[in-house]
């Protein structure tokens, strides 16, 4: 059983939160009639009610916690509006700081100005930003419904990455990278089989997957076993963990069962034809030409995300190497480590950040909130001589949709 106080206390504050959203709710319904008003006011308890036994109920009913539905969509739903009612809510306190001011005009200096003032602006005010707010947040809440239809939307991104070290046998050689799978959260398998038929598409020369395979478990990955083994690439298909491979978000009866979980994953991978680098090098090697592939466990900078991975074991004995790539899941690890110690690395590839699965980007800027904890989280960074490109990722977790950020296929020709 998780610990059910966080629950109870974000229980109470989605009360409060929805006793604000009421009053503003009660004055743009004050020109209803007496039925359509109590059936909206009805509707908004209701689903004030139905998100507080959720959240109570969670932690006890493993039931809720295990089901994909209650996990994907009815959760994403409930805490779309309470984000949704969080924004509505600023403009409710703008209101209500503009009526405090004209309040304490009034009872600093009474004068007939200040009464006229208050006469011809509280309600329409009022009920202008009491729309605005419901306004702005029903937009963002029917935005992320939206989203849920987005999920599969595969997109192939194309691009070419010069490099001068790069040996002359491997120009034009076309890498595909695919990150954050997450099968626990699929429920469709035809939509998956299609993304798996786009990367098949590609004719790559070398397929490579920059972790978070489950979102928990290895018995998710068990239905798509037979459509991922389908990946197959001339110079292999290549994978690392991410944060969520380890089971690190699920309470395990013992260590034991823990350990088993990650090691039937890693069988999982082989039996896929996957092969899985866990903090190493491999040599891709063409018309005798070489380059060294380095892949890590997960390694995070931000938050409290775990450090696995030993960069400074699946470096070793790459010297001799002149042009490197390196599989690391977590953007993060690239300020961190890899650029101020690892200068010889010449490209890594990460994804964990999804792109928040949510934002908004055109040919002159990218914008999602996930920027606000990691400075590189879609596409392709440069510093000097080294590249770090991060996948949006090819699945989903938590909210089950995608709005602006969609689910990415990734070409990389090197040249």
């Amino acid at each position: 059983m998780k610990n059910p106080l966080p629950f109870f206390i974000l229980a109470s504050v989605i009360i409060l939160l929805d006793l604000y959203v009421f009053q503003a709710l009660k004055t743009v319904t004050n020109f209803a009639n007496d039925k359509n008003r109590s059936l909206i006011h009805t509707i908004f308890w209701l689903f004030t009610f139905l998100t507080i036994f959720c959240l109570i109920a969670y932690p006890f009913l493993p039931f809720l916690q295990t089901n994909k539905i209650f996990r994907n969509y009815i959760f994403a739903i409930l805490i779309g509006l309470f984000i949704a009612k969080m924004i509505a809510s600023l403009f409710f306190l703008i209101d209500d700081l503009r009526r405090l001011v004209l309040w304490l005009i009034e009872k600093i200096s009474p004068a007939s100005s200040a009464e006229n003032l208050e006469i011809t602006s509280n309600i329409t005010r009022s009920v202008f930003l009491s729309w605005l707010g419901l306004g702005i947040g029903s937009t963002l809440f029917g935005t992320l419904l939206y989203g849920f239809s987005n999920k599969y939307k595969y997109q192939v991104k194309r691009i070419k990455l010069s490099f001068d070290n790069l040996p002359a046998a491997f120009k034009g050689f076309k890498i595909v990278h695919i990150s954050d799978i997450h099968t626990g959260s699929f429920n469709d398998k035809i939509a998956v089989q299609h993304g798996v038929d786009l990367i098949k598409e590609q004719a790559a020369d070398l397929i490579l997957f920059t972790g978070d395979l489950v979102n928990d478990k290895h018995t998710e990955l068990v239905d798509y076993v037979s459509i991922f083994s389908q990946l197959k690439a001339p110079h292999g298909v290549f994978s690392t963990l991410g944060n969520h491979d380890y089971g690190d978000y699920v309470k395990w009866e013992t260590p034991v069962a823990k350990a088993t979980n990650l090691q039937n994953l890693k069988d999982l991978q082989a039996t896929m034809g996957w092969r899985l680098l866990m903090n190493e090098h491999v040599v891709i090697e063409k018309n005798e030409q070489k380059f060294a592939l380095i892949g890590i466990e997960n390694w995070g900078a931000k938050g409290r995300f775990p450090k696995y991975g030993k960069l400074k074991e699946a470096h070793e004995n790459t010297k001799d190497f002149k042009f490197k790539i390196l599989m690391s899941h977590d953007p993060s690890h690239w300020d961190a480590e890899v650029k101020p110690l690892y200068n010889d690395i010449d490209l890594m590839l990460s994804g964990h950040t999804h792109g928040m699965q949510f934002g908004l980007e055109t040919p002159f800027f990218k914008f999602s909130p996930v920027q606000w904890m990691y400075n590189q989280w879609a596409g392709l960074y440069e510093d000097g001589k080294q590249k770090l490109y991060v996948n949006r990722g090819f699945g989903f977790i938590g909210y089950p949709g995608r709005v602006g950020i969609l689910p990415e296929i990734t070409v990389i020709e090197l040249g």
